[in-house]
């Protein structure tokens, strides 16, 4: 990440999260799956009244990888053409690459940056993939950064997330998610909850202008890939069938 990026935007895309909080390994759920934008680190909900007043960002586990809500996220950047996925009824955008098996090799449409197979219209397969982009390419990032209200980031918003010792995070619900991604438009979402927000530059009616007239490389016009994600661990073993005694 270069000079020019925000701290709080070099540090969500660079944390680790959803490992065990050093202050607070002895109390139950202390992942840390929690972002402060004011401090640009993560911490777990033991750790949030200690950062009264801070906007804190919710971030959330989907087949091993870190994600935010669409809903979030599009209210500190723009989002558009990046793929989002629909987990119990939310939409979720990836923050970094997912690990690839092995490069893809074909005509079809494939991350600006990574080259990860990816669904028409779509440009990055994530937040970090399209930061990196934009920065290639020259663009100032103002461009697609917006000003949030910080009262929409207070702690009293997490879902899920309880101080009571019963809280509940998205990996007890694991088993709700579809194994199918279910994607989305761009154009659906390009409009964010948060639009009344002024950007930081005055342009900020054209989001998503600085990758919508990009050539795609590789681009095929009727390659519609399907992708399956997998969650694993769901195929449950028949009843053991043993011989009567004799």
């Amino acid at each position: 990440m270069g000079m020019s990026v925000p701290g709080w935007l070099g540090g969500l895309v660079e944390e680790s999260f959803f490992v065990g909080c050093e202050s607070h390994e002895s109390r139950r759920k202390n992942e840390k799956n929690i972002f402060c934008l004011d401090c640009c680190t993560s911490i777990c909900p033991h750790c949030a009244p200690l950062h009264p007043h801070h906007p804190l960002l919710q971030v959330r586990r989907y087949v091993y990888n870190d994600v935010v809500r669409l809903d979030d996220l599009e209210k500190l950047i723009d989002c558009s053409y990046v793929q989002p996925y629909t987990i119990n009824s939310a939409k979720v955008i990836f923050l970094k690459p997912r690990p690839q098996s092995r490069p893809f090799k074909g005509s079809g449409n494939i991350c600006l940056t990574c080259d990860r197979i990816l669904q028409e219209p779509f440009h990055f397969c994530c937040l970090s993939c399209k930061v990196d982009h934009v920065m290639l390419q020259g663009e100032d990032l103002s461009s697609i950064l917006f000003r949030y209200d910080e009262s929409e980031f207070a702690f009293t918003h997490f879902e899920n997330l309880r101080m009571d010792g019963s809280d509940v995070t998205d990996d007890d619900v694991i088993g709700q998610i579809t194994p199918n991604s279910i994607l989305e438009d761009p154009l659906h979402y390009n409009s964010c909850s948060g639009s009344s927000q002024p950007a930081i530059r005055s342009h900020h009616h054209r989001r998503g202008s600085d990758v919508s007239d990009l050539p795609k490389r590789k681009k095929g016009g009727s390659f519609f890939p399907q992708i399956v994600l997998s969650l694993g661990g769901n195929r449950r073993k028949g009843a053991p069938h043993r011989s009567p005694l004799a």
